[in-house]
């Protein structure tokens, strides 16, 4: 990733990279580039949330990117298209997002948010996400936004952010998978959308100039029911009556989880998400 960096980026003054690693974990601690400036914070193993909000916290910059190890960028002048994508933004509430040639524009596999999203979010990368989610998390609260009329997603199909992901044989399935469950994150996502409600509301209020609703922590912990007749009604409840989200958003969801419930506990051996 730090290669691919180096190779494409126009303006190495305006690059920050902030790197968390586990303490456990000391090949990694002295990892740096000598083109652009890097941050490490050396810690116990934290969720992903907490990774992403540790880094979030020591950010200088005004453009935020969540970025794994297996991404490799592969735009030259990446950061020029961004900058210039930012500037046009005169409320800067935003979600962009390249294409990483594996869920194109299906998802924000790495979301680019600025500043200010991430300040009237407040907790933009919820730390209750162990190892998924995240990206889902920030789609579904723009979803809302958009449905509610202000479109706010941007894709950049021509911006390439290569996820190098073992699902599509491009990398060897490691640890960092293996340790967490697939479905382990299920749970949290489904019981978040009363969250993500409240998320969407805030970033909805800072538009139309109207009183902040206050941040409230998320302290939930529903698991999701035992039964399948119990967990679809549980999925319809959470995704198909809501109506803050637009009708094919709230269907694939709904669909996608049963879909993974059923695998979760053995019903099918294979699930393509």
């Amino acid at each position: 990733m730090f290669n691919s960096i180096s190779q494409t980026v126009s303006r190495f003054e305006n690059i920050e990279v902030i790197l968390y690693a586990d303490e456990d974990d000391p090949a990694s601690h002295s990892l740096t580039s000598t083109d652009f400036s890097v941050t490490t914070i050396i810690g116990p193993a934290k969720s992903m949330g907490g990774y992403n909000s540790a880094c979030l916290d020591k950010a200088r910059g005004d453009i935020i990117i969540l970025a794994n190890d297996d991404m490799v960028v592969q735009t030259k002048g990446w950061d020029d298209e961004i900058a210039r994508f930012d500037a046009a933004s005169e409320d800067k509430i935003y979600l962009a997002y390249g294409n990483d040639l594996f869920k194109k524009k299906g998802l924000c596999t790495f979301p680019i948010l600025s500043r200010r999203t991430c300040e009237l979010l407040v907790e933009p990368y919820p730390i209750a996400y162990g190892g998924a989610f995240i990206d889902v998390h920030l789609f579904d609260i723009f979803k809302r936004l958009q449905y509610a009329g202000f479109d706010r997603i941007r894709y950049m199909e021509d911006l390439i952010f290569e996820h190098l992901h073992y699902r599509v044989g491009k990398a060897d399935c490691d640890d960092t998978y293996t340790r967490r469950g697939r479905f382990a994150d299920d749970s949290t996502f489904v019981a978040m959308a009363g969250q993500r409600r409240r998320a969407a509301a805030r970033l909805l209020s800072a538009l139309q100039g109207e009183p902040m609703p206050s941040f409230e922590p998320w302290k939930g912990d529903r698991d999701i029911p035992n039964g399948l007749s119990a967990a679809i009604g549980y999925f319809t409840q959470q995704f198909l009556l809501d109506k803050q989200l637009p009708l094919q958003w709230r269907a694939y969801l709904w669909y996608w989880f049963i879909g993974r419930y059923l695998v979760a506990r053995g019903f099918f051996g294979l699930l393509m998400r």
